[in-house]
């Protein structure tokens, strides 16, 4: 298996912090943009599209801050997270994706990523 590499993203996202959250954290708000459906047992989320199906555990979070997943079967040391940050001065809200990928794989995996936060737009009307 080769070496992944860490990328990040930044997407400004017309909404409150709190709200993102709560599309970011939860099932229900997950299931609304980035799978068709997505369920939980405790800290073990399993995200559904068409016929497969992944899991994936919580490994950390921060009310209105901040999620960290890890796939199931990714490698040691692997996630992905989603960071709101607010801007002090403008108040601006971005969501910062961290997450890893093989290097031949880099930009169908960021396009994923801007597919996914677009659809989250359109979800919270921040488009």
């Amino acid at each position: 298996m080769s070496e992944k590499t860490k990328y990040e993203l930044e997407f400004v996202i017309q909404s409150s912090p709190q709200l993102l959250y709560q599309y970011i954290s939860t099932p229900s708000g997950l299931s609304e943009w980035f799978a068709d459906n997505v369920n939980s047992r405790g800290e073990d989320f399993t995200f559904i599209w068409d016929e497969s199906e992944e899991i994936a555990k919580m490994l950390k979070k921060k009310t209105d801050e901040f999620v960290r997943f890890a796939w199931e079967d990714a490698e040691a040391g692997d996630f992905f997270e989603m960071r709101i940050i607010v801007d002090e001065i403008t108040k601006d809200v971005s969501l910062f994706i961290t997450d890893f990928s093989e290097d031949d794989e880099m930009e169908e995996a960021k396009m994923l990523w801007d597919n996914q936060i677009s659809d989250l737009k359109h979800v919270l009307g921040s488009v």
